[in-house]
């Protein structure tokens, strides 16, 4: 769990394929991304995941995202899942995810949420969609929750606002089609990958 808060920035590899997440992690991890996202509703994400799991060992999180119950959380953990996301807070995912031990990092909207996900046992907070709720709404969460509970910020993060995240106190960022789209080349990836990581570091 210790790289999770080591690496604030999580690559989501949304719509990737098994055939082609290797050289798309390849890239991610000669870039400084040490945690990857596999959203669930990916072709054969498990497929994906258990590839990133064995290619990469310690070196590479590699997590599962869009997790909506806790079957899934079964099967994400047994393909070499590390950390666990999903869009929503459901006690009953958290719950087992804690019990696998894997990082749980549910989806939050409202502070209500927010208490109810980390009474369950969730190790960190995602915010989503961010670009919704906005940095007002990640300072105001930041002065009634826990000290040191980690707010990621996920939807709709890009380059021209990533630093306004950071400075309103997130602890990492989940960066998707910002970053990655199916489309994608290896090249652009890189290069987004340079730019966001230097966007971040900068903040």
């Amino acid at each position: 769990m210790k790289a999770l808060l080591d690496d604030p920035l999580i690559a989501i590899l949304r719509g990737v394929t098994p055939a082609e997440v290797l050289g798309f992690g390849e890239v991610l991890v000669d870039a400084g991304f040490r945690v990857i996202e596999v959203p669930l509703n990916s072709p054969a994400a498990l497929q994906s995941i258990e590839a990133l799991a064995k290619r990469f060992g310690k070196s590479v999180l590699v997590g599962a995202g869009t997790v909506l119950n806790a079957a899934q959380v079964d099967d994400a953990v047994a393909a070499g899942a590390g950390l666990l996301l999903s869009p929503n807070r459901n006690e009953a995912v958290i719950r087992r995810t804690v019990q696998a031990g894997a990082y749980s990092m549910p989806g939050v909207a409202t502070c209500s949420e927010a208490f109810e996900a980390l009474d369950a046992g969730a190790h960190a907070l995602k915010l989503f969609p961010a670009d919704v709720l906005g940095t007002a709404t990640l300072k105001a969460w930041r002065a009634v929750l826990p000290p040191g509970t980690s707010m990621f910020c996920v939807g709709g993060v890009d380059v021209g606002n990533i630093g306004e995240f950071k400075r309103a106190g997130a602890a990492g960022i989940g960066l998707g089609s910002s970053l990655f789209r199916p489309e994608t080349s290896l090249d652009d990836l890189a290069g987004r990958a340079q730019v966001l990581q230097r966007a971040w570091m900068l903040a």
